[in-house]
């Protein structure tokens, strides 16, 4: 298991939001698998130096988000990653980038049809290795 989570105090985002999303970043790049098991919440807040509540807390939204489960006296293990879950979070992640493009686009006075040029040209854009 590959899971490594940074917290920073200045980022402005809570600290609970930035494990949970770095947990579940790293279940749908595959870094951490289904069955895993996750560092206990004592263990993750002893070593990010922040409260057992924040990674309670942050542990709670995992299991509400359906990335993983609690095992009562055993801990928490990463759930199989549901196609469609992993889609809608994905799609979810496009969407917040691409408003976010949109509100830069805006402030440089950059129209749609401009913007739209833009990504087709992203698109067409052979990625490189």
């Amino acid at each position: 298991m590959a899971l490594r989570v940074v917290v920073s105090n200045t980022s402005g985002a809570p600290i609970y939001d930035q494990i949970s999303t770095q947990v579940q970043t790293a279940i749908l790049q595959g870094d951490v698998e289904a069955g895993d098991l996750l560092p206990s919440i004592r263990a993750l807040a002893r070593d990010l130096r922040v409260s057992v509540i924040t990674t309670t807390r942050a542990y709670q939204e995992l299991v509400a988000a359906g990335f993983v489960a609690n095992v009562p006296g055993k801990g928490y293990y990463v759930l199989p990653r549901d196609s469609e879950l992993v889609r809608e979070q994905l799609l979810r992640d496009v969407e917040g980038h691409l408003g976010a493009a949109w509100a830069t686009a805006r402030l440089a006075g950059i129209d749609r049809s401009e913007l739209h040029a833009l990504l087709d040209t992203l698109i067409d854009t052979p990625e490189e290795s």
